[in-house]
Protein backbone atom coordinates (compact mmCIF):
# COMPACT_ATOMS: atom_id res chain seq x y z
CA UNK A 1 0.00 0.00 0.00
CA UNK A 2 2.41 2.19 0.83
CA UNK A 3 4.71 1.43 -1.94
CA UNK A 4 1.38 2.30 -4.34
CA UNK A 5 0.61 5.69 -2.56
CA UNK A 6 4.76 7.00 -3.22
CA UNK A 7 4.73 5.53 -6.93
CA UNK A 8 2.22 7.81 -8.43
CA UNK A 9 1.66 7.97 -12.06
CA UNK A 10 5.00 7.30 -14.45
CA UNK A 11 5.78 11.01 -15.39
CA UNK A 12 7.61 12.77 -17.92
CA UNK A 13 10.98 13.29 -17.21
CA UNK A 14 11.38 16.57 -19.80
CA UNK A 15 10.35 20.05 -18.79
CA UNK A 16 7.84 20.64 -21.73
CA UNK A 17 8.27 23.62 -23.80
CA UNK A 18 4.99 26.23 -23.98
CA UNK A 19 3.51 29.25 -22.91
CA UNK A 20 5.23 30.75 -19.81
CA UNK A 21 4.34 31.88 -16.54
CA UNK A 22 3.17 35.26 -16.47
CA UNK A 23 5.92 37.97 -15.63
CA UNK A 24 8.94 35.97 -16.10
CA UNK A 25 10.00 37.19 -19.85
CA UNK A 26 10.02 33.13 -20.61
CA UNK A 27 11.33 32.13 -24.18
CA UNK A 28 8.60 29.69 -25.29
CA UNK A 29 11.28 26.96 -26.29
CA UNK A 30 13.33 24.65 -23.85
CA UNK A 31 16.53 23.58 -24.93
CA UNK A 32 18.48 20.76 -23.12
CA UNK A 33 21.86 21.60 -22.06
CA UNK A 34 24.59 20.64 -19.50
CA UNK A 35 23.01 20.73 -15.27
CA UNK A 36 21.61 24.49 -15.41
CA UNK A 37 18.29 25.94 -15.71
CA UNK A 38 19.11 29.78 -17.23
CA UNK A 39 16.80 32.49 -17.71
CA UNK A 40 18.15 35.57 -19.09
CA UNK A 41 16.42 36.27 -22.24
CA UNK A 42 15.51 32.31 -22.97
CA UNK A 43 14.33 29.84 -20.61
CA UNK A 44 16.80 26.73 -21.21
CA UNK A 45 16.48 23.72 -19.01
CA UNK A 46 18.99 21.19 -18.70
CA UNK A 47 19.15 17.59 -18.49
CA UNK A 48 21.95 16.24 -15.83
CA UNK A 49 23.67 13.25 -15.44
CA UNK A 50 20.21 11.77 -14.20
CA UNK A 51 16.61 12.28 -15.86
CA UNK A 52 14.12 14.04 -13.92
CA UNK A 53 11.21 12.59 -13.16
CA UNK A 54 8.33 15.04 -11.84
CA UNK A 55 9.89 17.84 -12.74
CA UNK A 56 8.11 21.09 -13.16
CA UNK A 57 6.64 22.28 -16.58
CA UNK A 58 7.90 25.64 -17.74
CA UNK A 59 4.18 26.17 -18.57
CA UNK A 60 3.35 25.78 -15.06
CA UNK A 61 2.44 29.19 -13.39
CA UNK A 62 5.10 30.80 -11.28
CA UNK A 63 2.85 32.57 -8.63
CA UNK A 64 3.21 31.66 -5.32
CA UNK A 65 0.79 29.13 -3.66
CA UNK A 66 -2.38 30.64 -1.51
CA UNK A 67 -1.06 31.58 1.80
CA UNK A 68 -4.25 29.99 3.07
CA UNK A 69 -2.29 26.55 2.99
CA UNK A 70 -1.06 25.90 6.32
CA UNK A 71 2.64 25.02 6.35
CA UNK A 72 3.07 24.55 9.89
CA UNK A 73 6.54 25.71 10.15
CA UNK A 74 6.65 28.30 8.04
CA UNK A 75 7.00 30.63 10.42
CA UNK A 76 9.98 31.74 12.49
CA UNK A 77 8.76 31.35 15.92
CA UNK A 78 7.62 27.80 15.04
CA UNK A 79 10.81 27.02 13.20
CA UNK A 80 12.70 28.24 16.35
CA UNK A 81 11.72 25.66 18.03
CA UNK A 82 11.79 23.07 15.78
CA UNK A 83 15.44 23.40 15.46
CA UNK A 84 15.39 23.54 19.42
CA UNK A 85 15.06 19.47 19.64
CA UNK A 86 16.04 19.01 15.79
CA UNK A 87 19.43 20.24 16.35
CA UNK A 88 20.35 17.38 18.71
CA UNK A 89 20.28 14.62 15.37
CA UNK A 90 20.28 17.22 12.66
CA UNK A 91 23.60 16.47 11.21
CA UNK A 92 23.62 12.43 12.01
CA UNK A 93 19.94 11.83 11.10
CA UNK A 94 18.76 14.63 8.62
CA UNK A 95 21.32 15.26 6.68
CA UNK A 96 22.24 11.80 5.77
CA UNK A 97 18.87 11.47 3.83
CA UNK A 98 18.22 15.05 2.36
CA UNK A 99 22.19 16.65 2.27
CA UNK A 100 24.62 14.93 1.33
CA UNK A 101 28.49 15.78 1.11
CA UNK A 102 28.53 15.18 -2.20
CA UNK A 103 25.18 17.43 -3.03
CA UNK A 104 26.67 20.18 -1.26
CA UNK A 105 30.02 20.72 -2.85
CA UNK A 106 27.74 20.16 -5.59
CA UNK A 107 25.45 22.71 -5.28
CA UNK A 108 28.12 25.28 -4.06
CA UNK A 109 29.74 24.97 -7.12
CA UNK A 110 27.49 27.85 -9.07
CA UNK A 111 28.47 29.88 -6.42
CA UNK A 112 32.02 30.09 -7.36
CA UNK A 113 33.87 30.33 -4.22
CA UNK A 114 36.97 29.69 -5.83
CA UNK A 115 39.18 32.66 -4.40
CA UNK A 116 40.54 32.70 0.03
CA UNK A 117 39.84 36.23 0.43
CA UNK A 118 35.85 36.61 -0.26
CA UNK A 119 33.66 38.05 2.16
CA UNK A 120 31.10 34.95 2.19
CA UNK A 121 28.10 35.36 4.61
CA UNK A 122 26.09 31.92 4.73
CA UNK A 123 22.57 33.24 5.84
CA UNK A 124 20.75 30.25 7.53
CA UNK A 125 23.68 28.42 8.46
CA UNK A 126 22.64 26.24 10.95
CA UNK A 127 25.21 23.64 12.27
CA UNK A 128 27.52 24.78 9.84
CA UNK A 129 27.38 21.45 7.69
CA UNK A 130 27.14 23.80 4.40
CA UNK A 131 29.85 26.02 5.90
CA UNK A 132 32.32 23.22 6.29
CA UNK A 133 31.77 23.42 2.13
CA UNK A 134 32.45 26.73 2.08
CA UNK A 135 35.72 26.88 4.04
CA UNK A 136 37.03 24.51 1.36
CA UNK A 137 37.18 27.33 -0.64
CA UNK A 138 37.59 30.25 1.24
CA UNK A 139 38.86 31.32 4.73
CA UNK A 140 36.86 30.49 7.47
CA UNK A 141 38.24 34.46 8.83
CA UNK A 142 35.70 35.92 6.17
CA UNK A 143 33.20 33.22 6.79
CA UNK A 144 29.94 35.19 8.56
CA UNK A 145 27.39 32.33 9.88
CA UNK A 146 23.63 33.82 10.66
CA UNK A 147 21.06 31.84 11.78
CA UNK A 148 18.46 32.43 14.77
CA UNK A 149 18.35 29.78 16.38
CA UNK A 150 21.68 29.53 19.09
CA UNK A 151 20.67 25.60 19.82
CA UNK A 152 22.03 25.41 15.55
CA UNK A 153 24.67 27.75 15.61
CA UNK A 154 26.07 26.17 19.24
CA UNK A 155 26.95 23.06 16.62
CA UNK A 156 28.76 25.06 14.50
CA UNK A 157 30.80 26.35 16.93
CA UNK A 158 31.60 22.76 17.94
CA UNK A 159 33.48 22.20 14.47
CA UNK A 160 37.09 22.94 14.55
CA UNK A 161 37.46 24.55 10.69
CA UNK A 162 34.94 26.68 11.83
CA UNK A 163 36.46 28.05 14.73
CA UNK A 164 37.81 31.62 13.20
CA UNK A 165 34.43 31.71 11.06
CA UNK A 166 32.03 34.62 12.46
CA UNK A 167 28.96 34.20 14.45
CA UNK A 168 25.80 35.91 14.28
CA UNK A 169 22.11 35.37 15.31
CA UNK A 170 19.92 37.27 13.07
CA UNK A 171 16.69 37.27 10.67
CA UNK A 172 17.39 36.23 6.83
CA UNK A 173 14.51 38.99 6.36
CA UNK A 174 16.45 41.80 8.05
CA UNK A 175 20.02 40.70 7.89
CA UNK A 176 22.05 42.82 10.45
CA UNK A 177 25.02 43.46 7.04
CA UNK A 178 25.69 47.36 5.77
CA UNK A 179 24.88 47.33 1.93
CA UNK A 180 27.43 46.30 -0.59
CA UNK A 181 29.31 44.04 2.11
CA UNK A 182 29.94 40.47 0.73
CA UNK A 183 30.99 38.76 -2.69
CA UNK A 184 29.23 35.88 -2.04
CA UNK A 185 25.60 35.57 -0.28
CA UNK A 186 24.86 31.72 0.32
CA UNK A 187 21.94 30.64 2.53
CA UNK A 188 21.02 26.40 1.84
CA UNK A 189 18.06 24.92 3.63
CA UNK A 190 16.50 27.92 5.06
CA UNK A 191 14.40 29.60 2.52
CA UNK A 192 11.56 26.77 3.45
CA UNK A 193 11.04 28.70 6.55
CA UNK A 194 10.49 32.59 5.64
CA UNK A 195 7.42 33.87 5.83
CA UNK A 196 8.65 36.19 2.93
CA UNK A 197 11.07 34.64 0.87
CA UNK A 198 10.47 37.32 -1.77
CA UNK A 199 11.80 39.69 1.17
CA UNK A 200 14.77 37.11 2.07
CA UNK A 201 15.88 37.07 -1.67
CA UNK A 202 15.79 40.99 -1.82
CA UNK A 203 17.58 41.42 0.82
CA UNK A 204 20.45 38.55 -0.58
CA UNK A 205 20.79 41.79 -3.22
CA UNK A 206 21.02 44.84 -0.66
CA UNK A 207 23.99 42.85 1.45
CA UNK A 208 26.39 42.00 -1.67
CA UNK A 209 28.28 43.92 -3.52
CA UNK A 210 28.32 44.67 -7.68
CA UNK A 211 29.04 42.03 -9.38
CA UNK A 212 28.59 39.79 -6.19
CA UNK A 213 27.21 36.52 -6.17
CA UNK A 214 23.93 34.93 -4.51
CA UNK A 215 23.45 30.97 -4.12
CA UNK A 216 20.16 29.99 -2.75
CA UNK A 217 19.77 26.47 -2.19
CA UNK A 218 16.47 24.95 -0.93
CA UNK A 219 13.48 22.60 -1.91
CA UNK A 220 11.46 21.88 -4.88
CA UNK A 221 7.86 21.30 -4.48
CA UNK A 222 6.37 17.82 -5.18
CA UNK A 223 4.10 16.75 -8.15
CA UNK A 224 3.01 13.22 -6.92
CA UNK A 225 -0.32 13.74 -4.27
CA UNK A 226 0.42 12.66 -0.79
CA UNK A 227 3.84 14.05 -1.38
CA UNK A 228 2.42 17.18 -1.99
CA UNK A 229 -0.16 17.25 0.83
CA UNK A 230 2.55 16.81 3.40
CA UNK A 231 4.72 19.12 1.82
CA UNK A 232 2.23 22.21 1.62
CA UNK A 233 0.94 21.24 5.50
CA UNK A 234 4.94 21.01 6.85
CA UNK A 235 7.01 24.32 5.31
CA UNK A 236 7.48 26.19 2.04
CA UNK A 237 8.34 23.77 -1.30
CA UNK A 238 8.73 26.27 -3.98
CA UNK A 239 8.25 25.69 -7.44
CA UNK A 240 11.57 26.43 -9.52
CA UNK A 241 9.89 28.64 -11.36
CA UNK A 242 9.15 30.70 -8.03
CA UNK A 243 13.42 30.94 -7.23
CA UNK A 244 13.31 32.28 -10.63
CA UNK A 245 10.52 34.29 -10.45
CA UNK A 246 11.64 35.80 -7.18
CA UNK A 247 15.87 36.45 -8.20
CA UNK A 248 14.90 38.59 -10.96
CA UNK A 249 11.71 40.62 -8.84
CA UNK A 250 14.78 41.82 -6.32
CA UNK A 251 17.25 42.88 -9.45
CA UNK A 252 19.67 39.83 -9.74
CA UNK A 253 20.82 39.03 -13.81
CA UNK A 254 22.01 35.87 -15.02
CA UNK A 255 19.94 34.17 -12.91
CA UNK A 256 20.92 30.32 -13.42
CA UNK A 257 19.01 27.14 -11.43
CA UNK A 258 20.85 23.98 -10.88
CA UNK A 259 19.07 20.70 -9.92
CA UNK A 260 20.62 18.63 -7.28
CA UNK A 261 19.62 15.72 -5.58
CA UNK A 262 20.24 12.33 -3.53
CA UNK A 263 22.11 10.00 -5.71
CA UNK A 264 19.58 6.95 -5.04
CA UNK A 265 16.52 8.85 -6.30
CA UNK A 266 17.92 8.00 -9.56
CA UNK A 267 16.95 11.63 -10.57
CA UNK A 268 13.33 10.93 -9.17
CA UNK A 269 11.76 14.39 -8.30
CA UNK A 270 8.17 13.65 -7.86
CA UNK A 271 8.31 13.38 -4.22
CA UNK A 272 9.77 16.78 -3.58
CA UNK A 273 13.22 17.56 -2.18
CA UNK A 274 13.98 18.67 0.73
CA UNK A 275 17.77 20.30 -1.32
CA UNK A 276 16.83 20.36 -4.63
CA UNK A 277 18.05 23.11 -6.80
CA UNK A 278 20.94 25.52 -6.15
CA UNK A 279 20.11 29.10 -7.73
CA UNK A 280 22.84 32.06 -8.66
CA UNK A 281 22.38 35.59 -9.93
CA UNK A 282 24.45 37.87 -9.86
CA UNK A 283 24.20 41.86 -8.32
CA UNK A 284 24.47 43.90 -11.38
CA UNK A 285 24.45 47.43 -9.63
CA UNK A 286 25.16 48.59 -6.20
CA UNK A 287 22.83 49.48 -3.58
CA UNK A 288 19.28 48.75 -2.46
CA UNK A 289 17.44 46.42 -4.74
CA UNK A 290 14.77 47.97 -6.82
CA UNK A 291 12.44 45.99 -5.28
CA UNK A 292 10.45 48.29 -2.64
CA UNK A 293 8.45 46.03 0.08
CA UNK A 294 6.21 46.80 2.42
CA UNK A 295 6.02 45.71 6.01
CA UNK A 296 7.51 42.32 7.14
CA UNK A 297 4.90 39.57 7.35
CA UNK A 298 5.52 38.40 10.15
CA UNK A 299 6.43 40.11 13.76
CA UNK A 300 8.43 37.74 15.93
CA UNK A 301 8.26 39.78 18.67
CA UNK A 302 4.33 39.68 19.11
CA UNK A 303 2.32 37.28 21.52
CA UNK A 304 0.97 34.16 20.24
CA UNK A 305 -1.40 31.96 21.23
CA UNK A 306 0.46 29.34 22.98
CA UNK A 307 -2.53 26.87 22.34
CA UNK A 308 -2.48 27.50 18.34
CA UNK A 309 1.17 27.50 18.50
CA UNK A 310 1.42 24.14 19.84
CA UNK A 311 -1.00 22.93 17.74
CA UNK A 312 0.56 24.19 14.70
CA UNK A 313 4.11 22.75 15.64
CA UNK A 314 2.43 19.46 16.61
CA UNK A 315 1.13 19.22 13.04
CA UNK A 316 4.19 20.58 11.13
CA UNK A 317 6.31 17.91 13.01
CA UNK A 318 3.88 14.80 12.15
CA UNK A 319 4.05 16.68 8.25
CA UNK A 320 8.14 16.73 8.37
CA UNK A 321 7.95 12.87 9.35
CA UNK A 322 6.41 11.92 6.24
CA UNK A 323 9.84 13.50 4.69
CA UNK A 324 12.31 11.89 6.72
CA UNK A 325 10.53 8.04 5.55
CA UNK A 326 10.47 9.13 1.70
CA UNK A 327 14.70 8.99 1.55
CA UNK A 328 14.52 5.97 3.18
CA UNK A 329 11.76 4.31 0.76
CA UNK A 330 13.24 5.52 -1.80
CA UNK A 331 17.09 4.14 -1.01
CA UNK A 332 15.15 0.34 -0.41
CA UNK A 333 13.58 1.00 -4.28
CA UNK A 334 17.19 1.80 -5.52
CA UNK A 335 18.63 -1.56 -3.84
CA UNK A 336 16.11 -3.59 -5.07
CA UNK A 337 14.91 -2.45 -8.48
CA UNK A 338 17.08 -3.04 -11.05
CA UNK A 339 19.54 -0.20 -12.68
CA UNK A 340 17.65 1.11 -15.81
CA UNK A 341 14.05 0.43 -14.72
CA UNK A 342 11.92 3.43 -13.10
CA UNK A 343 11.69 3.88 -9.46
Amino acid sequence: MASLMLNGAHQNPNLISGIAPNGLNFHSKCLFQKGVLSHGNKLRVVRKNFTPKGSMSASSSSSSRPGSQPRFIQHKKEAFWFYRFLSIVYDHIINPGHWTEDMRDEALEPADLYNRNLRVVDVGGGTGFTTLGIVKHVDAKNVTILDQSPHQLAKAKQKEPLKECKIVEGDAEDLPFPTDYADRYVSAGSIEYWPDPQRGITEAYRVLRIGGLACVIGPVHPTFWLSRFFADVWMLFPKEEEYIEWFKKAGFKDVKLKRIGPKWYRGVRRHGLIMGCSVTGVKPLSGDSPLQLGPKVEDVKKPVNPFVFLYRFILGTIASTYFVLVPIYMWIKDKIVPRGMPI
